[in-house]
């Protein structure tokens, strides 16, 4: 794997082939939409078109949910850099 995991977020010494999830995933996880807004790529949105409920349509701007999750992985790379000070 090229990416630095951290290691295991909760390592167990009675299963040691189990290893479950990693430290980057678990503050990926823990990212709060502040830091996930801070993380994110700026002026990257894309537009949706929906429905309302009588049917007429209408326009909203959005962030891409890809995006989204990329910017929790960019939070928790922070986060396991900041261990290494």
């Amino acid at each position: 794997m090229s990416k630095d995991t951290g290691g295991p977020a909760f390592p167990r010494t009675q299963w040691p082939n189990e290893t479950g999830m990693t430290l980057r995933d678990y503050f990926a996880a823990k990212a709060s939409e502040k830091d996930i807004e801070y993380w994110m790529p700026k002026g990257y949105t894309e537009t949706v078109i929906q429905r309302d409920h009588n049917g007429k349509c209408y326009e909203t701007r959005q962030v891409a949910t890809w995006t989204r999750e990329q910017s929790r992985y960019r939070y928790a790379d922070a986060m396991l850099k900041a261990r290494e000070a």
